[in-house]
């Protein structure tokens, strides 16, 4: 972490959770922190459903939930990013506090419970971005008390569709109510069915995307890929917060309800994400996130299958120049490797990752 990055996280951690996280978007509205550029070469570029990825790491969703800044995190050196989760209507959320620091760990507990501005907040700023070069993916949910949830998603695609470089139908949020049951053969299969027919109607087709859970089980995940083969969905991001809770240092939080991110989410996520690779097969597209937070970790995910890679959690612990730095990091990693593209190393260790257990 550089002396900059080292003094802003002292500022920022001397306010609770919440208040920091507003105060970055703030700061990244106002034009800072400036980062130093990541580099551009063709050896770190993704071409994956139609989109090119200038370098393949991006920024998952959650930290811009309104779509409020979702530029000024590109010009971090982020090759794309992901806005939202979006519902609906505009909700509060879950009461506060609702965000805990492990610090000890690198980690972080949520139980936001989708808050954010609602679909018409989110419209008007992706309309005044529009034309604007870059990739921007929009993440769709639905509000806690909706008497139809599929409905909520077919009118995220319809809304967010004509904006959106891509779409993530995110079910697998463990702080709102009932979500995660979605992710259950059945009802997975109406919400696919619906979502991809909302997405044939509307005026562009962005990819689609299904953000699903770290802490599923070898059946779920096939019946998962079933369903995503069968109804032709484009991709799958692996992984949302768990709701386990592997050995922690930070006692202080470690009972708080919600899910946890950060470090370590690493190992079972990027396990989950090696065995949907080889259940989906080498075409379909994945995002591997959980516990990214250096140029290894992410490479790490790439070995394990992985086509793109996200983080939030590591930059609150490692800064606003992460990005820059893991990208740099990448770029000497293919020319060590003497790669003609960073796509080499996909899968180069699925082997070993789907010998790692998902402790069930």
């Amino acid at each position: 972490m550089s002396l900059i990055d080292r003094i802003g996280q002292q500022v920022l951690f001397s306010f609770d959770p919440e208040t920091a996280h507003g105060l970055s978007i703030t700061a990244l509205r106002c034009g800072m922190p400036v980062a130093a550029r990541a580099p551009r070469d063709s050896r770190l570029e993704v071409s994956l459903c139609g989109l090119d990825f200038p370098n393949p790491l991006g920024m998952a969703a959650g930290y811009d939930k309104n779509a409020e800044v979702p530029d000024a995190l590109l010009g971090l050196g982020f090759g794309f990013a992901e806005v939202g989760t979006v519902t609906p209507l505009p909700q509060a959320g879950n009461p506060k506090p609702r965000i805990f620091r492990l610090t000890r760990d690198e980690a972080v507990i949520n139980r936001l419970g989708f808050n954010n501005e609602g679909h018409d907040a989110a419209e008007k700023r992706l309309l005044a971005r529009k034309g604007r070069s870059g990739i921007v993916g929009v993440n769709i949910g639905a509000n806690k008390d909706s008497s139809d949830r599929s409905g909520d998603y077919e009118k995220g695609v319809a809304r967010f569709a004509p904006l959106a470089s891509y779409l993530t139908v995110n079910i697998s949020s463990p702080n709102t109510p009932g979500l995660r049951n979605m992710q259950a053969r059945e009802q997975l299969g109406e919400l696919l069915s619906r979502v991809m027919a909302a997405r044939a109607k509307a005026t562009k087709q962005p990819p689609v995307f299904l953000k699903i859970a770290p802490d599923l089980v070898e059946v779920e995940l096939e019946d998962i890929a079933a369903e995503v083969t069968e109804k032709a969905v484009d991709g799958v991001i692996v992984s949302n917060t768990t709701i386990s809770r592997p050995s922690l240092k930070s006692a202080a939080h470690a009972g708080e309800t919600g899910g946890l991110s950060g470090k370590p989410l690493f190992e079972r996520s990027t396990a989950v994400l090696a065995r949907m690779r080889r259940l989906l097969g080498p075409d379909r597209a994945i995002i591997g996130v959980g516990g990214v937070d250096s140029t290894e970790t992410a490479l790490e995910k790439i070995r394990a299958g992985a086509d793109l890679v996200q983080l939030y959690t590591g930059m609150i612990y490692a800064g606003p120049s992460l990005p820059g730095r893991i990208v740099s990091g990448m770029l000497r990693a293919v020319e060590k490797d003497g790669l003609k593209s960073i796509r080499d190393l996909r899968d180069s260790r699925l082997d070993e990752w789907l010998k790692k257990g998902l402790g069930e």
